[in-house]
């Protein structure tokens, strides 16, 4: 007798965006930021917190004025209120660290044009309630921030040979200077898919095994 199918909750939508549907390794959105500013640790998590904290509110905000947004303006509706997000954090990020800020240049605004927000916006929170719109975000915002964080890390640790500012490796190790260079973002990107696209192999195999009866 056939399962029936079960409500999806959000504990389904956060765990979707954490790795099913993983907005960089899988649907391979946002690349410029993710190619840009993940030449250090500490740039690729602020990023992420940042597009996470827009991404959370703007799809709460939708979420609650789906109802009341005409269909003819709902996506210039939905960059406004993303754009005001941007804003935001763009002053949290200044007020906490002006370094911090240059560093991460015109990427911070540019967290407005992100596809992944407005896709979210747009394909989520304008069809479902507040709290799974929040998990959804949530999700998808954790997600990303996670391959921002694998990628600043690898690129940092081989770059430089530190991760966070702090030294890693022995003194010995002659850093590769193109990890921190807009190419070693290419490489590093290929790498993570490559790993993660053979783990899903790996694994599809082991399920197609069948198990011997006794």
């Amino acid at each position: 007798m056939a399962a029936e199918p079960r409500d999806i909750t959000g504990a389904d939508d956060l765990v979707r965006g954490l790795w099913r549907e993983n907005p960089v390794f899988v649907q391979v959105l946002g690349m410029c930021p993710v190619l840009a500013v993940t030449n250090s640790a500490v740039n690729g998590l602020t990023m992420g917190l940042a597009t996470l904290f827009v991404l959370v509110l703007s799809n709460t905000l939708v979420s609650l004025l789906r109802d009341y947004i005409p269909r003819q303006v709902r996506i210039a509706t939905f960059i406004l209120i993303i754009a005001t997000f941007v804003t935001v954090v763009d002053y949290l990020i200044q007020a906490f660290s002006l370094e911090l800020h240059r560093s991460l240049g015109a990427f911070i605004s540019l967290i407005v044009v992100n596809c992944l927000i407005l896709s979210r916006a747009e394909a989520f929170a304008s069809r479902h309630g507040p709290l799974r719109s929040i998990m959804d975000g949530l999700g998808m915002g954790l997600g990303f921030t996670l391959a921002l964080l694998c990628m600043g890390a690898v690129r940092e640790i081989l770059g430089n040979g530190s991760l966070f500012g702090v030294a890693v490796l022995p003194s010995a190790f002659q850093p590769w200077i193109v990890m921190v260079l807009p190419g070693g973002g290419f490489f590093t990107l290929g790498a993570w898919l490559l790993l993660i696209n053979f783990r899903k192999q790996q694994r599809a195999k082991t399920l197609a095994v069948p198990v011997e009866q006794p």
